[in-house]
């Protein structure tokens, strides 16, 4: 008896493991790191830092409504020299639902499109989930922002 109750706290011991991550007070700061890092890594076509934030199944409805996979978003992505290049939030909230987070806010990115310059600004929301020992981003959606 006394090892079958032994087994089942060991049981239960790790299954509270499994499931823990990082402190809950420190998840909104870790998304804010991580949605900072998705807008640097776009900036520079850097595919693999992109690769690691988004989750495989990510579903990414662009600013024109179209819906993108992960492998047709990172196809797209491409380094930009161009000094006036600024992908930037201008203001972000983190809501914490256990294993979940959703980010919201809004950015702006500026820079040379067609030889053109154009300011844009656009609001977000990106839905992260808490798997494998790391946040990646599962959903995300930006509209734009009429002046």
């Amino acid at each position: 008896m006394r090892v079958a109750g032994l087994l089942t706290a060991l049981i239960c011991a790790s299954a509270i493991v499994a499931c823990a991550q990082e402190d809950p007070a420190a998840v909104p700061s870790k998304i804010i790191a991580l949605e900072k890092a998705w807008n640097q890594a776009y900036k520079l076509g850097d595919i693999k830092g992109l690769d690691a934030i988004l989750d495989n199944e990510i579903v990414l409805i662009s600013d024109d409504g179209s819906v993108q996979t992960k492998a047709q978003f990172l196809s797209g992505i491409k380094a930009t020299n161009s000094q006036d290049q600024q992908v930037a939030p201008e203001s972000m909230h983190v809501h914490v639902y256990a294993n979940a987070a959703v980010a919201t806010g809004v950015f702006r990115a500026k820079g040379v499109e067609g030889g053109k310059p154009y300011v844009r600004r656009e609001r977000f929301v990106d839905t992260w989930i808490y798997k494998g020992g790391k946040w990646v981003c599962v959903a995300s959606n930006a509209t734009p922002v009429l002046r």
